[in-house]
């Protein structure tokens, strides 16, 4: 099992003696090579499961282990490693970097991660194609259109080989047909490379297409 969150609960104060309570409560795995859709209305407490499931962000308590280990235990450097190496991320607005060309904005976490450009460029060039822009290479993120520059997004997600990737409404900015698409290459992806994906979304059909629906009211799986 890649990951392993048991009774995740999280809140947020709201003054001195306030307390806002987010997730009530949390029990999900993710297995190796599974999609994994979470759904629920908005406020339900979706992005800030994936958030701690992720490990930007810490539970106010419950037990979460990535890869065997307890993320409790680990310092912000330790998780910092992590995120990098084993976790993508995809969000709805794809925060490409735009002074960056394509092939540049899918290097940037190898490069992080301390990679040179010329170890870190022939991944990235398969990745482009994989993602079946390759011809796009060389543009920066205002020459390409919002499905292309979330293709870039899913790419560079995958760049440093992750075990997980998680997408907050990857497709929310897109149009019927290009979200479509981006769900098309998601799953084409999870065949050709391994991954886990946990997705956040509204969008029924891609929940349907999933191995395993969640469904998160009031901060619960229901």
């Amino acid at each position: 099992m890649i990951l392993e969150a048991k009774n995740i609960r999280k809140e947020y104060r709201t003054g001195p003696s306030g307390v806002l309570p987010v997730l009530n409560g949390i029990d999900l795995s993710v297995a190796e090579g599974e999609i994994i859709a979470v759904a629920g209305p908005s406020g339900a407490g979706k992005s800030t499961l994936v958030h701690i499931l992720g490990l930007l962000d810490r539970p106010t308590s419950g037990e979460l282990t990535f890869e065997g280990r307890s993320v409790p235990a680990m310092t912000d450097d330790e998780l910092s490693t992590v995120r990098n190496s084993r976790i993508g991320f995809v969000f709805q607005f794809h925060h490409l970097l735009p002074e960056f060309t394509a092939l540049e904005n899918v290097m940037m976490p190898a490069l992080i991660a301390g990679r040179t450009v010329s170890e870190a460029a022939p991944r990235a060039e398969q990745l482009l194609a994989d993602v079946g822009i390759s011809a796009r290479a060389g543009h920066t993120p205002s020459e390409l259109s919002g499905g292309e520059q979330q293709r870039v997004a899913v790419a560079r997600a995958l760049m440093n080989e992750p075990a997980v990737i998680f997408a907050d409404e990857p497709s929310g900015n897109l149009d019927s047909e290009n979200a479509d698409r981006l769900h098309d290459l998601l799953f084409f992806l999870r065949e050709r490379h391994g991954r886990s994906f946990v997705i956040v979304t509204h969008n029924k059909d891609l929940a349907a297409r999933a191995d395993r629906l969640i469904t998160i009211v009031d901060g619960k799986i229901v």
